[in-house]
Formats: structure tokens, C-alpha cells, sequence
């Protein structure tokens, strides 16, 4: 299904708890994993780390289970760890319903949007990296302008602000937390 750039967070919610049912009538899944992709060294590409931990602390003080978060501000999960955690969640979680979480970069006009699909994250593209497709669901916040130069989209994830990317991530851990509680 084709993105849907979400404005509000009743729209991410619904879009979510959506995409979660219908994941769970396609396949008998067991849990879900939330996989969050970035680093804690570049502002923008914090986004990831920082949602994987604000839903660690939400899930703490819950009654969710079977939920299952890999890529906090601790433990980073990044384009040069994928792979082994990606096997990790294969051996561990066979049956789950696969969230990829990320910032992205686009047109100017998108900024600070949050796109969620239910289709398979693209990971590594926008450094000019090997493209890696991950997940069932994804959901990316749109965190800075794509130069469509690497080196520049590397230097415009450095930069940008870090209030913006925090006020993305509580967004978004919200929204996800609504939407598995419904």
C-alpha cells in the first residue's frame, strides 16, 4: 500500500492499529518486534535509538507484552549491526510482526512529518548504502532536506535540531503504545 504522510497523532495511531490488525489476519504472529535503526552520534539519525527507548520506559510501567524492542540509545542498532540483529530476531522471534522504525530525509515540505507503511523498510539508501528491506510495517519521521548527495544527506543528519528529532520520538513511541493498547 502506498505511504501515508500522518500530521496528527490520532492519524499515526489509526494507521498503526490498522496495519497491526492486519498483519494479524494475514499471519499468526506471536509478539510483536519493534526494531528502531539509528545511531546516538548523529542528531538526526538519533530518532530510531530514541523511540526504541522512550517505548522501553512506556512498556515498563504497563501491562503490554509480547513486545519485543531492539535499537534504544544504549544499544544502537545500526546499517553495520543489521544483519546480526536481524538473525537474532529471526532465531528469537520467528512468528512476530516486524516494526522498523527510522528517520528519513526528504523534500523540504515534509519535514517533521511521520510516514507510516505497511510495507518494508528501505534502510542504508539515502547514504548511498546497500539497500536493505526490513519489517512488516515501517514508520519513518522525516527529520531533514534529501540533497540527494550522500555525503550532504551525512552532514544534514548531523545538524539537525535535536528538539525537533525528540519532540518526533515522543510522537511516535505515543502513538505506537496507543495503538498496541487498543
Amino acid at each position: 500500500m502506498q505511504n501515508i504522510i500522518n500530521y496528527k497523532s490520532q492519524e499515526i495511531t489509526e494507521k498503526l492499529k490498522q496495519y497491526i490488525n492486519c498483519q494479524k489476519n494475514n499471519k499468526d504472529f506471536l509478539n510483536i518486534v519493534i526494531l528502531c535503526i539509528g545511531t546516538d552520534r548523529m542528531t538526526g539519525d538519533s530518532f530510531g535509538p530514541l523511540v526504541g527507548s522512550l517505548l522501553e520506559e512506556k512498556l515498563e510501567k504497563s501491562n503490554i507484552c509480547n513486545i519485543n524492542i531492539y535499537g534504544t540509545l544504549e544499544k544502537n542498532v545500526c546499517y553495520t549491526n543489521i544483519h546480526e540483529i536481524l538473525n537474532l530476531i529471526e532465531d528469537r522471534h520467528p512468528s512476530s510482526c516486524v516494526i522498523v522504525i527510522d528517520s528519513a530525509l526528504s523534500n523540504k515540505e515534509n519535514i517533521g512529518k511521520v510516514i507510516v507503511s505497511n510495507e518494508e523498510m528501505h534502510i542504508g539508501k539515502g547514504l548511498n548504502k546497500k539497500k536493505i528491506e526490513i519489517g512488516n510495517i515501517s514508520i519513518k519521521a522525516i527529520v531533514g532536506k534529501n540533497t540527494k548527495i550522500p555525503k550532504y544527506n551525512f552532514y544534514t543528519l548531523q545538524t539537525v535540531s535535536l528538539n525537533e528529532v525528540i519532540k518526533l520520538s515522543r510522537i511516535v513511541s505515543n502513538c505506537i503504545i496507543n495503538a498496541i493498547e487498543l
